[in-house]
């Protein structure tokens, strides 16, 4: 049984604001939107290179040295940024239906907290007031939630982590409690003397020693307290290994369960996202290119 096309990130979020009808909008929302064109993949590479040079400059603007001697570049660098991203930011406020949907949404609120400081710090005058608002330019690295938009491979982690979700529950409820047991042991076995002031503190103890983090505050000093800490740094790597496997397997699951086929974009009006079975655009009506009837990896037998 052939399968259904797995929508991306892009086309996932813009089909929730809602599509228009045609015209310049439609046009400008198939290259903001719908990726499976020439102008749609080039907007997309553009726009994952400016955040991420967005980013480094927020970064090395952190940097004292750097900060002193090329100030102006780094302002000036930012400032494009800002320009960037706020044009980015109307037009896809422009280009679908629902504009208040985008705008209220996670990325939209995104889009919003990176540009908005920018501009607020032209209105605060030269006092130290200043320094607040440079803390919150900070806000400015959230762009990098932006980045998961255009990598579906984000996405496929992201349904397997809410797929693993109950098991990872269950992982954490036992290892909560071996915490609990091990730190109140802890408590009794040390005590005060030994720097076990209090259960919490023993607990503390127990997830630095489990997770083999071990900072060294607080150590165990008889022979006993020694031992439980041995047998807890060897259960840590058993734990540690156990979330990587849930997750590991339900990305399998999922990768051999639901093949993947390539969207196809219309040749008329560009709009993607069509079932493999499809031979006419779903919008315009105009027919599409054919594809294969196996999935990627399978061509040895029809699905």
């Amino acid at each position: 049984m052939s399968e259904l096309t797995t929508p991306l990130p892009e086309q996932q979020a813009g089909a929730a604001f809602g599509k228009p009808p045609g015209g310049f909008r439609r046009r400008l929302y198939n290259v903001i939107f719908e990726a499976d064109t020439r102008a749609g993949r080039m907007f997309d590479i553009a726009l994952v290179f400016a955040i991420l040079l967005s980013i480094l400059v927020v970064v090395l603007d952190s940097v004292p040295s750097i900060n002193s001697g090329h100030k102006d570049t780094t302002n000036a660098l930012e400032w494009g940024f800002t320009l960037l991203f706020t044009l980015e930011y109307l037009a896809r406020l422009s280009c679908v239906r629902h504009p208040l949907r985008y705008a209220t949404s996670f990325f939209g609120i995104i889009d919003l907290l990176t540009i908005v400081p920018a501009y607020f710090s032209l209105f605060v005058p030269e006092s130290s007031a200043l320094l607040d608002i440079r803390i919150l330019r900070l806000l400015r690295i959230f762009r990098i939630f932006k980045l998961t938009l255009y990598i579906n491979e984000y996405t496929m982690l992201g349904g397997a982590l809410r797929a693993s979700g109950r098991k990872i529950l269950v992982f954490l409820s036992v290892v909560l409690m071996a915490v609990l047991i091990l730190g109140t042991v802890m408590y009794v076995v040390e005590g005060p003397k030994h720097g076990y002031t209090s259960i919490p503190v023993a607990i503390y103890w127990a997830i630095v020693t489990m997770t083999t983090v071990g900072y060294g505050d607080i150590t165990p000093q008889t022979g006993l307290g020694k031992a439980i800490a041995s047998f807890m740094m060897l259960l840590g790597w058993g734990i540690l290994a156990v979330p990587t496997g849930i997750v590991t397997a339900e990305m399998t699951s999922t990768r051999m369960g639901h093949g993947r086929w390539p969207p196809r974009a219309c040749p008329a009006c560009g709009s993607d996202g069509h079932e493999p079975q499809a031979r006419f655009c779903k919008d315009c009506g105009n027919q599409l290119t054919p594809v294969r009837t196996n999935p990627p990896g399978n061509d040895s037998q029809s699905s």
